[in-house]
């Protein structure tokens, strides 16, 4: 899909983002894992900030995201929960910054929509210090038959509708990215996994 319909998609669905109401488990998995972030913090594909509500007093947020539409609404909520905050609006997939630049990379619910996962997997290793954190929450692929047989079938609709990939493989992304993982929570059939995650130790 071009990127400009894509972010068409996505400002289009700025408001709906906003207005969205997660399960009280859903907000539980969200604020165990957020609340981990510390220091310099960037967060991938921001949307309308969901994560703002559980970050910790004394963190900085880098919040990226290419819909502005979004980041307007993220912009309200950083204001309401008082975090401190610089938006950036940008395709994450093109930007660099310099090695070891964070102390906590977060992104939730961002993978499903790049073009090359891997590649921004080993990206924000890159960006992250090395004894920082990678804190993800995404959702892919089930390893139940059943379930991954419907999302299959879905995911060219749902995609051109939402921007989003129901068959990516979290875990084998994870493992070819090689990512250091201290936790990971899977939940809905192995569909969403909570990861916290740092840096893998490059091989010389």
């Amino acid at each position: 899909m071009e990127k400009e319909k894509l972010v068409r998609i996505f400002d289009r669905q700025a408001g709906k983002y906003e207005k969205n109401k997660e399960t009280a488990k859903q907000r539980r998995w969200r604020e165990n894992l957020i609340s981990h972030a510390e220091g310099e913090v960037l967060e991938l594909a921001v949307g309308a900030g969901a994560n703002f509500s559980f970050y910790s007093s004394g963190v900085k947020v880098t919040a990226i995201d290419f819909s502005e539409a979004m980041l307007d609404k993220a912009k309200h909520t950083a204001q309401t929960y008082c975090v401190e905050t610089d938006f950036i609006c940008s395709e994450i997939e093109k930007m660099n910054f310099p090695n070891d630049s964070f102390d906590t990379i977060v992104s939730t619910l961002s993978f499903c929509s790049y073009e090359n996962p891997l590649m921004m997997l080993k990206k924000i290793q890159d960006w992250c210090r090395p004894n920082g954190k990678i804190l993800l929450m995404e959702h892919g692929i089930s390893p139940n038959f059943v379930v991954s047989t419907v999302q299959k079938a879905l995911d060219p609709l749902l995609y051109r509708m939402i921007g989003c990939h129901q068959t990516r493989n979290i875990p084998e992304l994870i493992r070819e990215s090689g990512l250091s993982i201290d936790r990971v929570e899977s939940h809905y059939f192995k569909m969403l996994h909570v990861i916290w995650a740092k840096p893998g130790v490059s091989e010389v």
